[in-house]
């Protein structure tokens, strides 16, 4: 028998004993995983629509009650103590943005402490940050510039070191900021009155509004992924269960609650869900205000975005493993509750997610391409659950809905690396407690009209840079795209998965050669 004849009956022995068979399994997973993730989303749905026609049948009253008390006269002996931390590191695009905006909220001068959290290892900046310190203390703001001389712990470190300082004992509240937030003047005003009116809440967390969402086609995916995550999975959490994870700035603290939590800790790279998930399991609730909007900046940079999502997927996961048993334990909560972390918030969430995108659209679609019809691919797996779950993403951002196919190719994109990080958080490989900080370019409404014209240009030239890094990994999955996408078309093509592929590997492509987003500064 000629060796091409003994090798072609080979393959065919391991392809119909070991490949079609786990190609199918594999589809089956998929299935399962997918349709968990519908449910999760249609549930989600339905307590969304509830909730709006509830607000719309009721007119919806101003809570006014507090805010009267607030805003009454000149007596504000009443008002707790307000501590504001802002952490940064290294921030010397945006860090006269956040500290002017916290500076100029409307409290008590008397009843207000701002903390600047300087972990900034450049020299240069950290003198510019303590000198910006040092012209609001001029002013009479009650403003403390820390700075350390480690970055242990990072941010939870900066921030468990700040409330241990003799003027943080002194307040009931705090108030969390990252570098690149500005909160309005109110902010205050609306949130800690919600805290005095329950002492069983702990935390107040604000939406966030993105003052460079239009800068490229990268912000404005972005806008979209989180408008999704704000409208509906926050506030679904906190209508139904009292929980959600928290942002880990533009939120207010109970400072007694975070205690009780056991403070921040510096075990994941998630200490924000972290403290959260503690806290909820001390029986602290938590109060989401989805009309309390806080400007912020969106990474612009694709390096920039793919370090914020390595840190967003891993530490989940990591935080999963780890907290998993303090959930199982816990006897101050309701099973349903218990349920809702583990299920939910957690496992599909934060897992199923991640990986049914990668395996199914990056993985499985393609090998079952190149067995050529042995696995049977259900449509309502391929295309009609997907197509629903893209649907009731996209609604919470009508304005970008012409961008609905590339989102959707992009995300496949990114889910190598979400599910890569998830996979590294769970194992806690090497990568499990890395921490880089986002860049971010300074964008904002509250900056000067000429500088923002400025850094406009720039962004704009960076855009349109010829000299652009190029991504080994996507490049490599384009590639395995269009290969299964030439062949669906040569050999096979009946049920046309070569236009999806044609078009997925494009994405990547665009993404590999460094087309999305603007270049990063040299």
């Amino acid at each position: 028998m000629p060796p091409s004849s003994v090798m072609r009956a080979a393959w065919q022995a391991v392809r119909w004993s070991v490949v079609v068979p786990t190609l199918q399994l594999a589809v089956y997973l998929c299935a399962a995983m997918s349709l968990m993730l519908f449910l999760e989303r249609l549930y989600m749905a339905a307590v969304i629509t509830g909730l709006w026609l509830r607000r719309r049948r009721r007119k919806q009253r101003m809570m006014l009650d507090d805010d009267d008390d607030l805003e009454a006269g000149d007596d504000d002996h009443w008002c707790p103590m307000v501590l504001v931390q802002i952490p940064m590191f290294n921030e010397g695009q945006v860090y006269r943005l956040s500290i002017g905006a916290a500076c100029g909220m409307s409290w008590p001068s008397d009843r207000l402490v701002i903390q600047v959290l300087d972990d900034s290892t450049n020299p240069a900046i950290r003198e510019l940050v303590e000198v910006e310190c040092a012209r609001w203390a001029g002013k009479g703001v009650r403003i403390r510039y820390e700075n350390r001389s480690n970055r242990n712990g990072y941010k939870a470190g900066a921030m468990h070191e700040g409330l241990k300082k003799h003027y943080a004992r002194e307040c009931e509240f705090v108030a969390i900021f990252d570098a690149d937030f500005q909160p309005d003047s109110d902010f205050l005003r609306r949130t800690v009155p919600l805290l005095r009116r329950d002492p069983g809440v702990a935390l107040v967390q604000a939406r966030w509004r993105y003052v460079n969402a239009d800068d490229c086609i990268l912000t404005r995916i972005q806008e979209m992924s989180l408008n999704y995550h704000f409208a509906v999975e926050q506030e679904v959490g906190s209508a139904c269960h009292a929980f959600f994870g928290f942002n880990g700035t533009a939120g207010v603290w109970r400072v007694a609650a975070l205690v009780d939590a056991g403070g921040w800790k510096e075990r994941t790279t998630v200490e924000d869900m972290d403290l959260a998930v503690r806290a909820s399991l001390r029986g602290w609730r938590f109060v989401y205000v989805g009309d309390l909007v806080v400007r912020n900046e969106l990474p612009s940079t694709f390096k920039a975005y793919r370090y914020q999502q390595h840190r967003w997927s891993c530490g989940p996961a990591n935080l999963f493993r780890k907290v998993l048993p303090e959930i199982l334990r816990s006897d101050r909560v309701s099973l349903g509750k218990k349920l809702h972390l583990l299920y939910a918030f957690f496992f599909v969430r934060k897992l199923v997610a991640h990986l049914v995108t990668f395996l199914f659209y990056c993985v499985v679609i393609p090998a079952c391409v190149l067995v050529q019809g042995d696995v049977r691919l259900p449509k309502y797996v391929a295309m009609y659950v997907p197509a629903l779950i893209t649907l009731l993403n996209a609604a919470c951002t009508p304005r970008s809905c012409h961008l609905l196919i590339f989102w959707i190719l992009f995300e496949n994109v990114m889910s190598m690396h979400r599910s890569k990080a998830a996979v590294i958080g769970l194992l806690e490989a090497s990568r499990a407690n890395e921490w880089v900080v986002t860049d971010k370019l300074g964008s904002g409404k509250a900056a000067p009209v000429v500088a923002r014209k400025k850094k406009q240009q720039v962004l704009r030239s960076r855009c349109c840079s010829t000299r652009r890094e190029m991504h080994v990994l996507e490049l490599a999955m384009g590639a395995c795209l269009l290969y299964c996408a030439v062949y669906d078309i040569v050999f096979f093509g009946r049920d046309h998965y070569y236009l999806y592929l044609l078009l997925q590997s494009a994405a990547a492509f665009i993404v590999g050669f460094g087309y999305v987003g603007a270049t990063a500064p040299s």
